[in-house]
This record gives C-alpha cells, structure tokens and sequence, in this order.
C-alpha cells in the first residue's frame, strides 16, 4: 500500500464488486427507461458542461452501475462506444438478482426492452429473464429459486442437451 493509499477505505456500495460502466447514446433517457422498467434509482449525475451526461450512477435492486453518455468527455476519442456504434452488438451482460423476475420482465417489456428469453426456470436454481434494452446493452435478471448442488448442476446439465 502506498502512503497515498493508506488508511483510505473502499466505499461500501463498492466494496465486493466489479462495477459495469455503460456507454449510451443518451444517458438522461437512458436512466429514464432504467426507472420505469427496472425500478432504478438515480443515486448521482455529473453533467457535462457541453451537454449530455459525463458520468451517472444508479442502483438496480442493490446492485451500482455506472453510465454515461459516449463521448461527453468532449475528447472526441473513440475509447467508449454505446453498442448501436458498434454494429449493434455487445460483449458484455448484466446479470441482477431480483425479488420477483416475472414483473420485472412484465414492466421492462413495457417500458421498451425486447425480451430475448421470456423469464423461465434454469437449470442452475434461478428463475430468469434474457432482455435488451433501448440503448442495446444485454441483462440478465435472476430470481433464485433453489439451491441446486455441483452433482445435481452436472446431473441437470447432461439431461439438458
């Protein structure tokens, strides 16, 4: 640890993650779909002072993500993209643990996200939902339903395919 770094602790919302840093197109209507259709809360914004969003952070259930528009920056470099900038496509996916998945999925359908795989139980003990929302970014949301044992996963799993 370094002198700079000594004593300094890890906030708590932080503490035990990786947190995800989406790149949008436009953060303040992203956010806005993120409300209505995951129940998020916006927790901080920092505006650009060219417009749009510099960096924004919200909660969904008690998981933080970060976002922010692409390019606020005003650097003009291509270092973060939102998904439709690149084809439409992302390598990333967000997976949430939620209470109920069923109207998680109703409310986000009706919000604008495009269910890719309607909520159904897994293999794996969760109930889940596959969807994609407006600004193209995948999400995975859970609800976990039973505690399923390495043997049982491996006996589930060559049953499945």
């Amino acid at each position: 640890m370094t002198e700079r770094t000594a004593g300094i602790e890890i906030p708590d919302r932080y503490h035990h993650a990786v947190i995800p840093h989406i790149m949008v197109d436009d953060a303040g209507a992203a956010i806005d779909f993120y409300r209505r259709a995951f129940g998020a809360h916006e927790d901080v914004r920092v505006d650009a002072p060219g417009g749009g969003v510099l960096h924004a952070e919200i909660t969904v259930g008690r998981s933080v993500l970060m976002l922010g528009d692409a390019g606020a920056d005003g650097t003009g470099a291509a270092t973060f993209a939102a998904p439709a900038r690149l084809g439409g496509g992302t390598s990333v996916a967000l997976h949430v643990f939620v209470p109920d998945v069923d109207s998680l999925a109703e409310r986000a359908e009706a919000a604008g996200a495009e269910i890719l795989q309607p909520p159904k139980d897994m293999f794996h003990g969760d109930r889940t939902v596959v969807l994609r929302d407006p600004s193209g970014h995948l999400w995975v949301f859970l609800t976990h339903v039973e505690d399923v044992s390495a043997e049982e996963l491996g006996r589930r799993l060559a049953t499945a395919g």
